[in-house]
Formats: C-alpha cells, sequence, structure tokens
C-alpha cells in the first residue's frame, strides 16, 4: 500500500495565490512606513486596531498600572513559566563559549560571542493574546545580554493587555510600544521620528508579520520565518483517536490557516481521529477557527510503516512534531527536519507553548530543514579574531599566504604578506612576486 492521504487541506495554488496578495499588501505598507513614519504607523494603527493614543510607547506609570490589573494568580503563573524558560535559557547561554587556541607557536585564534545590541520583540495579539511569546523573546534576549530591548504587541479592546505587559516588563523590556502587525515591524526594522530602529526582529505572528520580517529581512536580522502554526501528529495505534484529534485541533485553533496533519500507519487510528474531529470540533468552544483551519489546511496520511512516516515527516518539517509511538526515542535520533519534538503522551505542544521552558517561537513553512527554532543564541553574534605574537610566525604564515594569494592573482593582498616577510623573517622579497620556499629561494 503507498501513501495515502484520507484527508487534504487546500492545494498548493491555493495557498500561492493566497501568498502573493499578503506579498503585495506588506510590501505597499513597508513603502508606506518608510515615507511617512509615524503618520502611516499612527493611520494603521487606526485603520486595523482603533487605537491612536499620543504615545504607542508606554510610560512607566502605564506600565505600572496595566500590571495592577493583572490578578496575582495569573502574575504567579507568569513568574512561574518565566522561571522554567530562564532557567533552560541560561542553560543553553552557559553552553556557548568563547574559544581562543595556539594553533602553532605565535598565531593565535579565537572567536567571541556577542550580543545582537538592539532586539525588537513581536507579540502576537488579536483574537487570542499570545502572553507566552513575550516570554520566548524577551525574555531569552535579555539572558544573551542583548542592551536594548523593545517590545510590541497590539492593543487588545482598545487598551494594552494588562498579561502582555507584565511579562513583556518582566522579562527584561527596556521598551514597551502598543502597535500590532506590519505597522509594528516596519516601525521596529525602519524606524520613524519616534522610533529608533533596532538591529534585529524577532517573534512569531501572522502572514502578514511573516511577510513582513522576511521582506525586511537584510536591512535588519530576523530569528527565523515564523508564519502561521502547524503542527503534526506522528502515531501508531499505541495512542487512541481522542488524543490524537485533541492534539491536532488544539493547534488548529490558532487561526483560520493552521496546518494540522496526522500520519499514522493505522488506518483504524486515522478513521477513528477523523470520526473524534467531527465529535470534538462541535463542542469545542473555539471552533470556528478550529474547524476553518482543519477543513482548508488538515491532512491525514496513512502509511505503510514507521520508516515511510519518518521520511513523509522529514520532507513535510512541520514546526510542532508530536511523537507518540512504540518507539518516541527512534524519531528523536532520526528526524532531522522540524521545529522542536515532542515526545510520548504525556508531552504536549501546549506545554511547550506556554510552560515547559523550551522556546516556542520556531520554523515553519519547510525552514526546519536549515534552522532551529528562536533559542538564546539567536541573539548572540560569534565574531572571529587572530593574532600573531612572533616574528617567526609572521614570516611562516606570511610565506604561505603570499603565494595562496598570487595564486588567485591578488598581488595586493600577496603584498600585505611580503611586506611582513621582509619586516619579520628579514628576506628580500622582491615587489609584487611570490614568497618562494627557503631552500627554492637559495
Amino acid at each position: 500500500m503507498a501513501i495515502q492521504f484520507l484527508k487534504s487541506g487546500k492545494p498548493a495554488k491555493a495557498r500561492a495565490e493566497e501568498d502573493a496578495r499578503v506579498r503585495q499588501v506588506v510590501e505597499e505598507t513597508l513603502v508606506k512606513i518608510g515615507a511617512l513614519g509615524d503618520t502611516a504607523v499612527r493611520e494603521l494603527s487606526a485603520k486595523f486596531d482603533g487605537y491612536s493614543p499620543a504615545s504607542f510607547r508606554l510610560s512607566v506609570s502605564e506600565i505600572e498600572a496595566a500590571m495592577q490589573k493583572v490578578s496575582t494568580r495569573d502574575m504567579e503563573d507568569i513568574r512561574f513559566a518565566q522561571t522554567q524558560i530562564r532557567r533552560f535559557a541560561e542553560a543553553q547561554r552557559a553552553s556557548m563559549t568563547d574559544v581562543e587556541v595556539e594553533t602553532m607557536p605565535g598565531v593565535i585564534l579565537g572567536h567571541k560571542n556577542i550580543p545582537v545590541q538592539s532586539v525588537g520583540c513581536y507579540v502576537p495579539g488579536g483574537k487570542f493574546p499570545m502572553v507566552a511569546s513575550a516570554h520566548m523573546s524577551v525574555l531569552t534576549a535579555q539572558v544573551a545580554g542583548v542592551p536594548r530591548i523593545v517590545a510590541s504587541a497590539p492593543p487588545v479592546d482598545g487598551a494594552p493587555h494588562p498579561a502582555i505587559v507584565a511579562a513583556m516588563h518582566l522579562g527584561g523590556a527596556h521598551e514597551i510600544f502598543v502597535l500590532g502587525g506590519i505597522q509594528a515591524i516596519g516601525a521596529m526594522a525602519i524606524g520613524t521620528e519616534t522610533i529608533d530602529p533596532v538591529h534585529m526582529i524577532v517573534g512569531p505572528g501572522n502572514a502578514f508579520v511573516a511577510e513582513a520580517k522576511r521582506q525586511l529581512f537584510g536591512r535588519v536580522g530576523i530569528d527565523l520565518f515564523a508564519g502561521p502554526t502547524e503542527t503534526m501528529v506522528i502515531a501508531d495505534d499505541t495512542v487512541d483517536a481522542e488524543m490524537c484529534a485533541t492534539d491536532l485541533l488544539g493547534q488548529a485553533e490558532h487561526g483560520y490557516n493552521s496546518p494540522a496533519c496526522l500520519i499514522t500507519n493505522s488506518r483504524s487510528l486515522a478513521e477513528g481521529t477523523l470520526s473524534e474531529i467531527d465529535r470534538l470540533v462541535k463542542i469545542l468552544p473555539t471552533r470556528e477557527t478550529a474547524l476553518t483551519s482543519w477543513e482548508d489546511y488538515g491532512d491525514v496520511i496513512v502509511c505503510d510503516s514507521h520508516e515511510e512516516m519518518l521520511q513523509v515527516a522529514n520532507d513535510m518539517a512541520y514546526e510542532h512534531v508530536q511523537v507518540m509511538t512504540d518507539r518516541d526515542d527512534w524519531y528523536l535520533e532520526n528526524m532531522h527536519s522540524y521545529g522542536a519534538l515532542f515526545l510520548g503522551p504525556r508531552t504536549n505542544v501546549a506545554n511547550g507553548d506556554k510552560v515547559i521552558g523550551t522556546n516556542h517561537t520556531l520554523p515553519t513553512r519547510k525552514a526546519g530543514r536549515y534552522t532551529g527554532g528562536l533559542w538564546v543564541g539567536k541573539f548572540l553574534k560569534t565574531h572571529s579574531y587572530q593574532k600573531i605574537t612572533t616574528d617567526e610566525a609572521a614570516a611562516l604564515i606570511g610565506e604561505y599566504g603570499s603565494r595562496l594569494c598570487m595564486l588567485e592573482g591578488f598581488v595586493g593582498h600577496a603584498e600585505q604578506c611580503n611586506i611582513r616577510v621582509r619586516r619579520y623573517g628579514g628576506r628580500n622579497v622582491p615587489y609584487g612576486e611570490p614568497v618562494l620556499p627557503v631552500e627554492a629561494a637559495e
């Protein structure tokens, strides 16, 4: 039996047409922000969020007022989540060490891990205010040592979302703005009269936010392409259909275009999951969003074997991959293209999204083939340095460098080596000529 799709989402052509429309809107909007600055940002915020305050940046008193609206229990939960995330981020940071080595007598090479100097952290709002995204970006940047952390999230019901503001502040944000969508990304990356631009933009968002980051990449750095949420469940008959359906719908509720996929070698589990989704979606309070995503972007794929399931999963390279099989560690060993793995039925994507400690800003749209998710290392730049400390080393390295530069036709490069061979090696090297080995020169 070949790979079978019991259910498929929209064809690729339809998705491509949607992407093209998003690209055009984003391009026009970014040009407008670049030309008009604050005027464009204010107009866009009023149009899309109904929000146009005297200043989009929150003052200290406004931050304190927002945090006062957060209940004691919610504040405790935010602190608990940030403690878990900080512990893991600090462990990651400790694993990244500066390096210095003497590769030969008198030749010292090294690298230093230096924080990006300013970062803009976007936190999605809209229908589902993503409080946890503030932990993932702001707090992780703080652990990395970023000296200027700008955080921005859209207003909710016409005002700053108190819990998001609290999470940003506790995470270590130096500047907090109430801005959403393309206007937030554009303002932080391009800059306006009142918002200084940053060197890097991070954080998840909808298709427009992801496209804005893509178009701005190069002008600023970005973490990764983190678009609409994707979830994949890899399961065999060691788990039941209710578990699979719950985990698929739990992520499909993110938005109207959040892909969810089941890969299994059990046809009965596949059919049972489809039936369970039909049952659960009728009682799910967020069924309108989840059902639209499932109908348009849901897949159920039946394979012959675990090897075939692995191949399909690696080819699709989804953001969240939940593995519930009789060989979870085998998948951990052999999966190579994904955002994050969630191993075993006791583990779930929601815990990873909110509290367990790993970062939930992850690659989508097959970006997992070439990058992992946001982590403390994304905020660090690894810069090399070199130093020659003895005359002998300068002459020896210069000799080889001279000849290799001339091999490529770079005479000026070769002279950089030659002058040091003359001064530190005491050799008479004709201008514009390669340094000959000592035995050949003699």
